[in-house]
């Protein structure tokens, strides 16, 4: 953890790799439903559509929560 300004910022965690951008947005929507932070991005350079692979996200303090609704969803 990084302690900046009197506040700490948790380090992001990648918790699964999406094969395209649907993919990653319907698991940023099921986590997000859960009460998580989470980001998605581009795993390629300059591959921003909708085709290329996409890591998930999520604050190093959601990781055993994410996994959890990973696996209880069945992504």
């Amino acid at each position: 953890m990084i302690r900046a300004a009197e506040r700490v910022i948790s380090m992001w965690t990648v918790v699964y790799m999406a094969k395209n951008k649907e993919i990653a947005e319907k698991l940023l929507a099921e986590l997000e439903k859960n009460g998580m932070l989470v980001k998605i991005r581009p795993i390629t350079k300059g591959a921003q559509n909708a085709e290329g692979s996409y890591e998930v996200l999520v604050p190093e303090s959601e990781v055993e929560l994410a996994h959890s609704v990973i696996i209880d969803t069945g992504f």
